[in-house]
């Protein structure tokens, strides 16, 4: 049971962790500190992304789900929301690359926007 329980945890982290990596920009708005913390980690899943690499979340997860007496991603609610949004069946090379590319792009025009809004401020 504790097995199972960890799965969703580690799943949910995951998640959030992706949505950390592709909106937390905006969390600077309200938290400036936030910075230190978000600019780390979009270089790393973008770097994930643009290597192939496998977040060291994924393997944890399976291994939890092995023990927890669970095949491939199959289970309740909850994994069935967050596990098609973590791991898309179409996610081919190309697409693993779009979506680091769209992380950085989405970081990149949040970062340019609150730049600007705080220069703004200065005049």
């Amino acid at each position: 049971m504790w097995y199972a329980f960890s799965t969703d945890v580690v799943a949910v982290i995951h998640l959030g962790f992706v949505l950390f990596v592709l909106f937390g920009g905006l969390l600077i708005v309200k938290w400036p500190r936030v910075m230190w913390l978000h600019l780390p980690a979009v270089a790393w899943g973008a770097l994930v992304e643009f290597t192939g690499w496998i977040c060291p979340l994924t393997p944890l997860e399976n291994w939890l789900r092995g023990q927890a007496g669970q095949l491939g991603y199959e289970g309740d609610f909850l994994l069935r929301l967050l596990l098609p949004l973590l791991y898309p069946e179409a996610l081919t090379r190309t697409v693993q690359i779009l979506l680091g590319a769209s992380a950085l792009t989405v970081n990149l025009t949040i970062y340019a926007w609150l730049w600007r809004q705080h220069r703004r401020k200065q005049r």
